[in-house]
């Protein structure tokens, strides 16, 4: 009998990359689920949102383990997720420039079949670049399916000129949460 693939609920291009430099065998499902929740404090926030998009695909698919992660960015005082357009991502753009912020990582494992049940979040600070009123209109138009409208991996996009913690966390998986959750699971 052939152990059951994990699957990635998301379809983020990031999470795929990071999945296979790793080695780690999977397969898509993206989660449909609405991304709302009632916590306040970032880390409780993608832990909760990472666990539903799991949890929402392994409903469907007892037999795997479902992998889902959720990023956000939290500064001065607010939670920033992805912008709706450019004009949002100008306003989180012009409230991150120069700015040191915190970049939260939740990540999940569902296996059902199993009674699995893993969910944790990490933490990096990053610190942006002030960047003139003219980069920031055009980086506002770029990435606008990622948490704080900017890309840390990215080349183009030099606005963060500092981490402190892990690159991945910032990216939007933290690879050593997957590794040890897998791990648990005897996935691997």
């Amino acid at each position: 009998m052939s152990k059951p693939t994990l699957i990635l609920a998301s379809r983020s291009p990031r999470r795929k990359e990071m999945l296979a430099e790793a080695g780690i065998k999977y397969r898509v499902l993206p989660s449909r689920i609405e991304e709302r929740t009632c916590y306040k404090r970032p880390d409780l926030i993608v832990r909760e949102l990472a666990y539903k998009k799991a949890l929402s695909v392994a409903l469907s698919h007892p037999g795997s383990p479902v992998l889902g992660s959720d990023t956000l960015v939290y500064c001065k005082g607010e939670v920033i997720g992805k912008p709706d357009g450019a004009a949002h991502a100008l306003r989180l753009l012009r409230l991150l420039n120069g700015s040191w912020q915190s970049v939260h990582t939740g990540v999940a494992l569902v296996w059902l079949e199993k009674g699995i049940f893993l969910a944790g979040s990490e933490v990096s600070r990053c610190k942006a670049r002030r960047l003139p009123k003219t980069e920031l209109r055009a980086m506002a138009f770029k990435h606008h399916d990622k948490a704080g409208a900017y890309a840390v991996q990215d080349t183009g996009d030099a606005f963060i000129e500092k981490i402190e913690g892990r690159y991945d966390t910032v990216v939007g998986l933290s690879m050593n949460l997957v590794r040890k959750f897998l791990k648990k699971a005897g996935a691997r």
